[in-house]
């Protein structure tokens, strides 16, 4: 229960300070800036980490969470218990976003500015960059590493920064999920629940190519980052 809390926490955490900054940024006039959304995603990442990385692996992504299935590094009987704290984490942070900013449109839903497809390729791209750094820092048992909070979070907010404002740079299927059925515009809604998933789990034989035999397969347990 310690760990399916923290994840409730972490996510409602990420999807209450990210999508939160692009509605704030939109009712203010542009406060924020992309730059400010971008680094709000990464920060509120790498704080998260450090919060409960110890506790339950802060996975905040059901991305994520397959991916370290896939890998052997989390067990499959776990992840649906993950996903679904992670859900009500991200749903109840785009409620209360909804309470607090009724008139906003869309609560900071990912939608692509160009072609699906288009958004498809890069969300594939982005979060299979992602969960390689996350397969590579993530060693050892359930610690709290200074080095993977910085790097998981910088990168978030690097691919935020360039990406985002053609795809949204969701890499997290809860990300994008929560935002738009609270707000109903979930048009292109597939490209965000696939695209990362895929991405994730490409990243497991991509880091199986280039790190030690026996990290991925089963032998290495860790869930933490």
């Amino acid at each position: 229960m310690k760990k399916l809390l923290s994840e409730f926490l972490g996510t409602f955490s990420l999807i209450f300070a990210g999508t939160g900054a692009i509605v704030i940024n939109d009712v203010s006039g542009g406060a924020i800036g992309h730059a400010g959304i971008a680094l709000t995603f990464g920060l509120i990442v790498l704080a998260m980490i450090y919060t409960f990385g110890d506790v339950s692996g802060a996975h905040l992504n059901p991305a994520v969470t397959v991916a370290f299935a896939a890998a052997g590094r989390f067990p499959w009987q776990a992840v649906a218990g993950y996903v679904a704290v992670q859900a009500a984490g991200g749903f109840t942070a785009s409620w209360l976003l909804h309470i607090l900013f009724p008139a906003h449109e869309k609560l900071g839903a990912t939608l692509p500015a160009g072609l699906a497809s288009q958004s498809f390729i890069l969300e594939v791209v982005l979060t299979a960059i992602l969960m390689l750094t996350i397969l590579s820092v993530s060693t050892g048992g359930k610690e709290k590493g200074v080095t993977a909070g910085i790097a998981i979070g910088a990168v978030i907010a690097l691919e935020a920064m360039f990406a985002g404002p053609i795809c949204g740079a969701s890499m997290n299927p809860i990300r994008s999920l929560a935002p738009a059925v609270v707000s109903g515009h979930t048009e292109h809604l597939w490209v965000y629940l696939a695209a990362p998933v895929i991405g994730a789990l490409l990243a497991v034989p991509l880091c199986i190519g280039v790190r030690e035999s026996g990290c991925c397969g089963g032998k290495c347990r860790s869930v933490a980052l």
